[in-house]
């Protein structure tokens, strides 16, 4: 009785699997035509060599935020507007945004690194504080500081006392030309420090991912001392200015804070002289000013 059972669900299995699997394609990702491979040590040399490479920054941008995500339940999209951006290391840096159509100022943006100054003429409103955030505020965009922008503009050097990983992973991405998915394997260089109470903790710094097709970083994740990513910078297709090689786009995300910055480089200019002026912001007299800190 048991053979006649076996021999008959035997001869029922083509026709079940027949009706109970339905096989469909797929689009298939391509390959790489070059992967390339480096250790850990070459990736710190060739980071350190781009960030040690730019003293200064003067750069022709476009600006585009988007506010919102699931914990605010909508998401907010601003017209993308005209700006530019100086940068003088240390931490010098002005950021300026230009109004559509009319071109005058949206907002004006100038820290020397420990305190920041914020004019938002069309408001009748500037904002002063500190460059770190001591009380965070309900509105997004007034925890923004301008030492996000410096770490997401250049991908700052790494240090001899630094404790590094390094693993291996493949994206994929899609062609925004030929609409076509692509995989993208990049190496993930992990930064990490001791904890200063507990010599066998690591405490994650960032992590640099690095696209193995030109060995170009292609985004940083920053954490916060909590071990959450606070900064995601993601590094779009690089371009030629002059002879400089640098981002065409870079997404600056702060996930915790639920916005993100788009940043289009239209120019790009390094190592030009910028006195200490060109950091330099007058609000004017009758402007009503916040103190944030």
């Amino acid at each position: 009785m048991k053979k006649l059972l076996s021999l008959a669900f035997a001869m029922c299995l083509p026709a079940l699997t027949g009706c109970l699997i339905h096989t469909r394609k797929v689009p298939q990702p391509k390959m790489p035509s070059v992967v390339l491979s480096a250790d850990a040590q070459q990736l710190v040399s060739n980071i350190n060599k781009q960030y040690d490479s730019i003293q200064t920054l003067n750069a022709t941008v476009d600006f585009q935020a988007t506010v919102g995500g699931e914990k605010k339940g909508k998401i907010t999209d601003y017209t993308s507007i005209r700006g530019y951006i100086l940068l003088r290391k240390p931490e010098m840096l002005r950021v300026l945004g230009m109004l559509p159509v009319i071109s005058t100022r949206a907002f004006d943006l100038a820290s020397d690194g420990n305190t920041f100054k914020l004019w938002i003429p069309h408001e009748n409103k500037a904002i002063v504080g500190t460059n770190a955030v001591t009380k965070p505020s309900t509105n997004a965009l007034e925890n923004m500081r301008p030492y996000i922008f410096f770490d997401s503009l250049l991908i700052h050097s790494i240090g001899p006392d630094d404790l590094l990983s390094l693993t291996t992973d493949t994206k994929t991405i899609t062609d925004p030309k030929r609409k076509q998915l692509l995989v993208q394997p990049e190496y993930n260089l992990n930064v990490f420090r001791r904890d200063s109470q507990n010599s066998n903790l690591l405490i994650p710094v960032r992590i640099i991912h690095v696209d193995r097709t030109t060995l170009l970083p292609n985004g940083e994740d920053i954490y916060d001392k909590d071990g959450n990513i606070q900064t995601q910078a993601i590094y779009g297709p690089y371009q030629s200015f002059g002879s400089l090689r640098f981002p065409g786009t870079i997404t600056i995300k702060r996930p915790l804070e639920e916005y993100q910055i788009v940043i289009t480089f239209q120019k790009v200019t390094i190592n030009l002289p910028l006195p200490d002026d060109q950091f330099q912001l007058k609000i004017p007299e009758g402007t009503k000013t916040q103190n944030l800190q």
